[in-house]
Parts: structure tokens; C-alpha cells; sequence
């Protein structure tokens, strides 16, 4: 049987039903973005919501573009979201589609609702507007221009449209009830002039319908069956189902609200995350430290445990919000299947064999991966001078310490036993080497007279490694519940010019992610590239978070 997409759940459980009764023979969802910002991981839920449920139904999911704001939109927007929706694994049935697609449908059913008494042109300013409508204390007050004759509002309509009319002068209003509990009912704006070229229309429309207006006729257009929507949009829904019931249309959606996926440590604010880029805080949409897909992929994220993540936020009607270290988890889960392994140094400590011959070397062979005979193996070399961590060194060490102080012997990973036997410090008194000596007969990692050592390090030799950059990408946020710039996590990256890896790595990293070993997991950044290579990242092998996220 086929893994679902989707765990069962109250819109599930909906959709069962409507087959069963035989409401619906066929499901049709959609996703649909507006194109003002890159997609984050709070729109991945609902993107594997929407598209999932079509697959899981052997239904569809048209990827449709909300394109009524054109002042905010933009190409590389559109063309950004199609990548991240290709990229997380879905596919689509139909070409993508947009609101801008319905326009003069869209116009035609405004005018229908002129003709039935149903909306009527305002001129009241905006801020007339604002104060009129009331809030959750005070009722609305009805439009002095609420009782316009409908000939009337339908010649000034069409004039808005022509263009006579300078942005700001009228606006097109549903007449619906200006004493209702629901704010969104208070004769809602439906149509603004708005002289703004448009992504796809260019300068053809000087008026835009909004979104309220737009998102159900465009549903019913499509034939959706279950509009999918986040639980901000459920006071939406009066104006969602009064509008589709007052024109004159043959499918009406049943709009399903769910909880959407906030994340602790994050702000998904597209206002904010605008701000983070052009205020330079991040180098654009794809920095790794971004809640972006692109910032996802970028540093090394893989779609499958994106998916697996947004399965594991559960769809209910209640608001929650999940630790950050629960989609940590799920990339770790799976880079620790599919990731080969590798030693890379981040910050080299130089180590001299002195009772190592000069001038020679020899291949070491490792694992690829220790649970996985499938990857095999690989050999590296192996010399008298090496590279290893500098923290996997402290002086004067007590006996908790299993890595080098001096006089201590330590296992080399897949090499010999190594004792340090003395430290060299520079004028600062900081150590720059260590001089050691090897076991010979302890190739391999164990000793053939039984004795046992604690510590195993990795390391790379210093003579055949390669050099790289290496990012270290922590939250971008220091506070679990961050509210914008001042929460900001100063040491969110880390940059380390100097990092060494084993060689034969640099030739063979496209789209491979690495353990490091003890050091975590990377991915090249290739296309940031400059001076050397650069490996991001991704995930620690541990997370060092858990007792905030509690």
C-alpha cells in the first residue's frame, strides 16, 4: 500500500464523505500564493496539504498565482514559487494559472451585482471609509452613497475602468450589512482604481478586484471542490459564500479552514523577511539562516524531509506552534541515512609524527558509512604531518578528557593510536602544533596487544588536504517567540576561511550532502562560490537547542 501524503484528519475525514455520498466524484484542490515574496516553511504546509491531498485522491492541484496587488508583485517572485513547488517533489496536471486569468469575469460578475442591487460606487475617502466601518464594539454606519441608483454606480463603474477617475477617487462596495458582527461583512471594498503596470496585463486594467472578491469566483472557476485555507481566512468565509451566492456561477467551493504552521525561533512575516533582506541582515532570500525554501535548499535541506516535517505539523482547528528542532530532526533522520562520511577539520590544529618516516605516505581505508555496507569504501592518505581539530587538544587535561593532552594516547579514526608528547606554542602562548608519535602495529585502530584507548579523533593530511570555506549557520533568532530586529541571533554565522577536508571531496560534492565526522552535515554553496569552495552547514549532528525549545 502507498505511504499517504497526508495523515488522516478532519478535512480528510470531509473529503471521505463528499465521495461517499457522491457530492464529488473527482477532488480538486489548489494552492494559491500571491507572488509579493518567496515561499516559506509556513507555506509548506499547505503546500503539501493541497497537493497531497490530489495525489492521495488521485485528484488536482492547480497552482494558481493571486496577482490583484501588482504594486508588490513581482516575475521573480512567480518564478520562484514554481521552483520551490517543483523542487519539494509536486507536480502538476495543468499549465500554472492566475487570478489576472479571470479579470474580465471577474468584472462581468462585479457588474452583476451592480444590476441586482447588490454593490454600489463609494466616494468616500479612505479614511472615511475606515472610520465608518465600526469595530468589534461599535456598529458600522451606513455610506452616504449607499442608496446610489444602480444605474447610477454601474455608469460610474465602467468609467472607473476606462480610467476617468484619478486612484483613490471611488471604489466599488458589496452592500451587504454594515450592523454585522463580522467586520469583513461591512460592505467589503471589492474593486479599487490602482494605476500600477501589472506582471501579466500590463497597462490593460487601471482597476484591480481584491482579494475577498477575487480567491472565490477564481475557486469556482476551476471547479475546486475543497479550498484549503490557513484559520486567519475563516471569518473570510460569510463574504467567501455570500459572493458565489449572489452571481450567477455553477460551482461553489466548500472552504475548509485549517491551523497553519508557526515555528518556534522564526518570524514568517513577509513584511519582516523584506525587511531582513533589504536591510542587508541576510545577503537575499536564499541565505541558509532565511525560513525560505530557497534558504532551505540553499543550505542543504532536503525535500523529502521538508515533506516530512510539514506531515508531522498536525492539521486541526487549533492554533499551535512547533519547535524549530522538530524540522531539525527530520533533516537529521534523513541525511543520516542517505549522507556519506568524510573528515573535515573546521579549525586545524597542525600534528607532526616524529617517529613517521619523511617524505612517505600510505592509504588508509574507511567506511563511507558505518550502517550502510552499500556505500563502501574509500582510501585516504595518510602522512607524517596531519591536521586535526584544534579543540580535540587541552592542556593539562584531567582524566575526562579522552582526546590529546600530553602524554595521552589516542585512536586516530580508521589509522593508528597516536601519543602527544609535547605542544608548541607561538610568542602569544598560543599552541600551533603538536609533536606526537604513532603505534605501528595499530593500523586499522586497535592495538594487538589489547590495550584500550578511549578517544577516537578524526583528521586529514596536511599535504594531500584541500582547503575550503566552511558556513556555520545557527537561528537567525535568539528568543523562541522573536518579535523582529531586536531578537536578532548576532552569532547566527559563523565563517571559517581556513577549514581542510580529506581530498577526492571537492570533485565528486555535486548535490552529495556530507557528515562531517563529529562536525555535522554539509552541502556546497557552489553557485555563491569566489575565491574556494564553500560547504554550508546544514544541521548539527546534535541539537544544542532542546532545553529552549522546552
Amino acid at each position: 500500500m502507498t505511504e499517504k501524503n497526508v495523515s488522516e484528519n478532519f478535512i480528510t475525514q470531509i473529503i471521505d464523505t463528499d465521495l461517499e455520498s457522491g457530492k464529488h466524484q473527482d477532488i480538486v484542490t489548489r494552492f494559491p500564493p500571491e507572488p509579493n515574496g518567496f515561499l516559506h516553511v509556513g507555506h509548506v504546509k499547505s503546500i503539501c496539504l493541497n497537493f497531497g491531498l490530489a495525489e492521495d485522491y488521485q485528484g488536482v492541484c492547480n497552482l494558481r498565482f493571486d496577482d490583484t496587488n501588482p504594486a508588490k508583485e513581482s516575475v521573480e517572485y512567480a518564478q520562484s514559487i514554481q521552483r520551490d513547488v517543483e523542487w519539494l517533489g509536486f507536480k502538476r496536471d495543468k499549465e500554472v494559472r492566475y487570478s489576472s486569468d479571470y479579470f474580465d469575469q471577474l468584472y462581468t460578475y462585479a457588474q452583476e451585482l451592480i444590476e441586482k442591487g447588490l454593490a454600489f460606487i463609494d466616494e468616500q475617502t479612505a479614511e472615511e471609509i475606515r472610520e465608518n466601518r465600526g469595530d468589534f464594539t461599535h456598529p458600522g454606519v451606513n455610506s452616504p452613497h449607499r442608496g446610489r441608483p444602480r444605474s447610477e454606480s454601474m455608469d460610474l463603474f465602467r468609467r472607473m475602468k476606462a480610467g476617468e477617475f484619478e486612484d483613490g477617487k471611488m471604489v466599488l462596495r458589496a452592500k451587504i450589512d454594515m450592523q454585522s458582527g463580522n467586520l469583513n461583512m461591512r460592505d467589503p471594498i471589492i474593486y479599487r482604481i490602482k494605476r500600477q503596470h501589472h506582471i501579466r496585463t500590463g497597462d490593460k486594467w487601471c482597476i484591480y478586484p481584491m482579494y475577498d472578491f477575487t480567491h472565490c469566483i477564481s475557486d469556482a472557476l476551476e471547479g475546486i471542490t475543497h479550498s484549503v485555507c490557513t484559520l486567519e481566512f475563516a471569518d473570510h468565509k460569510p463574504l467567501y459564500d455570500w459572493v458565489l451566492d449572489n452571481i450567477s456561477i455553477g460551482c461553489h467551493p466548500h472552504q475548509i479552514e485549517f491551523n497553519r504552521l508557526n515555528q518556534t525561533f522564526t518570524i514568517i512575516s513577509k513584511r519582516k523577511l523584506i525587511e531582513l533582506v533589504e536591510e542587508g541582515v541576510v545577503d537575499g532570500w536564499d541565505d541558509p539562516r532565511m525560513p525560505t525554501v530557497s534558504g532551505m535548499r540553499r543550505r542543504g535541506y532536503t525535500p523529502q524531509s521538508i515533506r516530512e516535517y510539514a506531515k508531522k505539523s498536525t492539521v486541526t482547528k487549533k492554533p499551535s506552534i512547533i519547535p524549530m528542532s522538530t524540522l531539525e530532526d527530520c533533516v537529521r533522520q534523513e541525511l543520516n541515512t542517505i549522507a556519506p562520511r568524510v573528515m573535515g577539520i573546521l579549525r586545524p590544529l597542525k600534528v607532526v609524527i616524529e617517529n613517521y618516516p619523511e617524505g612517505e605516505s600510505e592509504m588508509i581505508v574507511a567506511k563511507n558509512h558505518p550502517m550502510d555496507e552499500s556505500f563502501g569504501n574509500r582510501e585516504i592518505p595518510f602522512a607524517r604531518e596531519l591536521y586535526i581539530e584544534a579543540d580535540d587538544y587541552k592542556e593539562n587535561a584531567n582524566r575526562k578528557f579522552f582526546r590529546f593532552t600530553e602524554g595521552r594516547e589516542v585512536r586516530l579514526r580508521y589509522a593508528y593510536y597516536l601519543t602527544c608528547q609535547r605542544a608548541i606554542k607561538n610568542d602569544a602562548g598560543e599552541v600551533i602544533e603538536l609533536r606526537c608519535t604513532y603505534d605501528p602495529e595499530t593500523k586499522g585502530g586497535s592495538s594487538p596487544d589489547g590495550r584500550k584507548v578511549k578517544g577516537t579523533i578524526h583528521w586529514v593530511s596536511a599535504q594531500h588536504a584541500d582547503d575550503v570555506e566552511l558556513r556555520l549557520y545557527d537561528r537567525l533568532y535568539n528568543e523562541k517567540s522573536p518579535k523582529g530586529m531586536d531578537n536578532l541571533n548576532d552569532n547566527s554565522l559563523e565563517i571559517l576561511e581556513s577549514a581542510k577536508i580529506e581530498p577526492n571531496i571537492i570533485n565528486n560534492s555535486e548535490g552529495i550532502r556530507y557528515q562531517f565526522e563529529r562536525m555535522g552535515y554539509f552541502y556546497r554553496d557552489k553557485i555563491h562560490e569566489t575565491n574556494k569552495p564553500i560547504f554550508n552547514r546544514i544541521v548539527t549532528l546534535r541539537d544544542s537547542w532542546a532545553k529552549l525549545e522546552q
